[in-house]
């Protein structure tokens, strides 16, 4: 199993970014993916996720209104549009994928998951 994330970057802040998790390997079906973020000295937090079986979309208080997950499973990829980004956005954001359907709050908790990607950067800076 494999999760490759890509599409971090250096943007301004009110700008746009799209990360993408791409997944060999592993079956979408009754999975649960989810995007983790980690800035430098705090802790991993969760930022979205979404349950296939429903798409049930998540998302934290902290970026509700600004990103968006979305799939296309005939891709096995796992996308999240990031607009008016913020420099308080800048981290590492993970993607990750639980091969049972989640409820909350689990889909919010990193033990839950079962496979993980290597990260992307995402740095929000004028």
């Amino acid at each position: 199993v494999q999760l490759q994330a890509s599409g971090g970057g250096l943007v301004q802040p009110g700008g746009s970014l799209r990360l993408s998790c791409v997944m060999s390997g592993f079956s979408l079906r009754g999975s649960t993916i989810g995007w983790f973020r980690q800035a430098p000295g705090k802790d991993r937090e969760a930022v979205s996720c979404i349950r296939q079986s429903d798409n049930k979309k998540i998302y934290a208080n902290s970026v509700k209104g600004r990103f968006t997950i979305s799939r296309d499973n005939a891709k096995s990829t796992v996308y999240l549009q990031m607009n008016d980004l913020q420099p308080e956005d800048t981290a590492v954001y993970y993607c990750a994928a639980a091969t049972s359907g989640l409820i909350w709050p689990s889909m919010f908790e990193a033990r839950y998951y079962n496979y993980w990607g290597q990260g992307t950067l995402v740095t929000v800076s004028s």
